[in-house]
């Protein structure tokens, strides 16, 4: 099975001392491919950006037609 290391930064709310202020939390997580997409969207729909994505295991190109 295929899993993506992804390394994204999201604003953190809860962290915040006035309005104006805003500090982001960066995390790096394991996601499976299968979930790779709705991952994705959490992080866009919180406000984050995903700063980087590698593939953790698996073969790059798998079910591509690439092989």
């Amino acid at each position: 099975m295929r899993t993506f290391k992804i390394t994204a930064c999201v604003p953190s709310l809860s962290r915040t001392r006035t309005q104006r202020e805003l500090q982001n939390t960066y995390f790096t997580k394991l996601v499976p491919y299968d979930n790779w997409f709705t991952e994705q969207q959490r992080i866009m729909k919180m406000g984050g950006k995903i700063l980087k994505v590698e593939l953790a295991t698996g073969k790059q190109g798998m079910n591509t037609g690439l092989l």
